[in-house]
């Protein structure tokens, strides 16, 4: 198909592992029953038809919070397995915003294809029929006549246009006073206009300029939302995993408040605390308790949104996998990622290509204030004049022929100037607009340089904090009088540095890859998957076990992490 190989020729001049979008399938049209009834059926019952059930209040309502849970995150045998690259690929095939910016890809090159259309040759035919009388002291003459006229039109590179005509004429007299009923000829003519100063040169073809320039800003955008899309949906997958984690947390969090429970109270029974201690420790389970329902719920309504943005049925069950492969932090300076964007962006160079179509619009507005001279021609060459039925033979001893120019002063331009004027102002408002762009770039790659750090940063000093409420949870622990609030004041302080870890490394992962976005380096395969410059990959983390087996008598790293290794 001729667009799809359009589209092609665009993509491939991108370079960078650029995708053509796929062909576009015609929708079913679906049920027309309806399509031209001029009164639509509503479904809006009165509230007398309405049904409703009250709850027992009396039930366990924290019975079918975990029922919900259970049903959202426990994935049985037949659940799909949704890993990084697994999620990236079905969101360049199934996902609904990346349909939608492959058919802006697809309309922009059925533009394009209508504008080269109308610049090809143009065949066309035309037929009239026409019956006619007169009258004369009572008497009528009636005639039929057929005028067959096929034509072939072509546009002129730099204005104008040229036309071949086939003319030919056919008349029959059904009621008249002579002796000839019945007449016939043909013309072929060839016309010309060509303008030679206003409308003239490139300006002519601006319609299709300006269509293929759009197939390659489109071709950019498209590519531009590609690694956008892979950037978006890996966001909300790492924080699919440390909504994950939190749950995680949370849970150890409470499970250890509850043995601290039942430590409070047999010692309040041994008469070695005050009672009021008891109840400090029972409140802490309850509000730990909530916190983890409140967790859960988040974690649910995140998951259903995301299958959601992937195209998949909201009631499939799925379980999500890990992240695999960890991403090294990019050793960048700030200027240095400034420099990266300004030459690898590409909706950038889309701006300054389009401050381009802007400038070329004021030149086209000042030559509309030119004068109109036209320079026309045209040859016809008939059948004999003189004979009354010469069908199709042309004879060219009868040819016609005329040349000829047309000047038109501009005694009115004053729209055309006022349009210039409008052009001089959008030219200057895209200069502007261009500019803050730009500037607006330069912000994005330097920021995206100081995230890392600071993520990286935070990450640190969770982990120390972890360390330091590991050690100090213990100390307490080995303590027989320990105050109770103490311990639980410790142990929400493991659990926030816990929390804090968790969002520290989902922080640093989304800013290595919106580094990579903003700066221009950002790859994405054709199947949708991270294309991941040399070095930056790193082993995916070992096991617990397997940490535990190699280093049998390490101690103060966290499950699933090597000490000394990057997270």
């Amino acid at each position: 198909m001729q667009t799809d190989r359009v589209i092609r020729e665009r993509v491939e001049a991108l370079g960078g592992g650029a995708e053509a979008p796929r062909s576009f399938r015609t929708p079913d049209p679906g049920d027309r029953s309806g399509w031209y009834s001029p009164n639509p059926s509503t479904t809006n019952p009165p509230v007398s038809a309405l049904r409703f059930n009250p709850a027992d209040e009396a039930r366990s309502v924290a019975a079918i919070l975990d029922q919900y849970a259970d049903d959202a995150t426990e994935a049985g045998p037949d659940a799909r397995l949704l890993d990084l690259e697994t999620v990236f690929r079905l969101s360049d095939t199934s996902s609904r915003e990346h349909r939608q910016a492959e058919e802006d890809f697809i309309l922009s090159v059925v533009s394009l294809m209508v504008q080269r259309h109308l610049w090809s040759p143009r065949l066309f035919n035309d037929t009239s029929v026409a019956f006619a009388g007169a009258g004369d002291d009572g008497t009528f003459d009636a005639a039929l006549s057929v005028i067959n006229t096929l034509r072939v039109n072509q546009r002129l590179p730099y204005g104008g246009a040229v036309e071949a005509r086939w003319v030919t004429r056919a008349a029959q007299e059904l009621v008249n006073q002579s002796t000839n009923s019945y007449t016939s000829s043909s013309d072929l003519v060839f016309a010309a206009n060509m303008p030679l100063m206003r409308g003239a040169g490139r300006v002519a073809r601006e319609d299709l300029l300006q269509a293929e320039r759009e197939t390659v800003y489109a071709a950019r955008s498209y590519e531009r939302f590609r690694r956008a899309l892979l950037v978006s949906i890996a966001g909300d997958y790492f924080s699919l995993l440390e909504t994950r984690a939190r749950i995680a947390n949370q849970r150890r969090q409470l499970e250890s408040q509850i043995r601290r429970e039942q430590e409070t109270a047999a010692k309040v029974l041994a008469g070695r605390l005050n009672p009021f201690q008891n109840e400090i420790t029972a409140n802490a389970v309850k509000q730990s308790e909530a916190q983890l329902a409140n967790l859960r719920e988040q974690y649910i309504l995140q998951l259903e949104r995301f299958k959601l943005r992937l195209g998949l049925d909201p009631r499939e069950m799925i379980a999500l996998g890990e992240p695999g492969r960890g991403l090294r932090d990019p050793l960048v300076t700030p200027q240095e990622a400034v420099e990266l964007a300004l030459t690898y962006r590409l909706d950038l160079q889309n701006r300054r290509d389009r401050l381009n179509d802007v400038e070329r619009a004021v030149a086209n507005a000042r030559n509309n204030l030119l004068p109109d001279l036209d320079l026309n021609a045209t040859v016809a060459i008939p059948t004999d004049p003189n004979a009354d039925q010469d069908g199709l033979s042309i004879d060219g001893g009868f040819t016609r022929y005329s040349v000829g120019a047309t000047l038109s002063m501009p005694l009115d331009r004053k729209i055309e100037r006022l349009s210039l004027r409008q052009a001089q102002i959008r030219l200057e408002r895209e200069r502007r607009a261009f500019e803050e762009f730009r500037d607006s770039v330069v912000i994005e790659a330097r920021r995206s340089v100081r995230a890392i750090d600071l993520a990286r940063f935070q990450l640190e000093l969770a982990e120390a904090q972890i360390v330091i409420n590991q050690k100090g949870l213990q100390d307490l622990s080995l303590r027989d009088d320990a105050d109770p609030q103490a311990v639980l004041d410790r142990q929400n302080a493991l659990l926030d540095a816990e929390n804090a870890r968790d969002r520290a490394i989902t922080d640093l992962r989304n800013a290595i890859l919106q580094h990579l976005l903003v700066t221009g380096q950002m790859r994405v395969r054709p199947d949708g998957t991270f294309d991941a410059p040399d070095g930056m990959l790193m082993d995916a983390p070992k096991t617990e076990d397997a940490v535990e087996a190699e280093y049998p008598e390490e101690e103060g790293f966290m499950p699933g992490e090597l000490p000394g290794d990057e997270p």
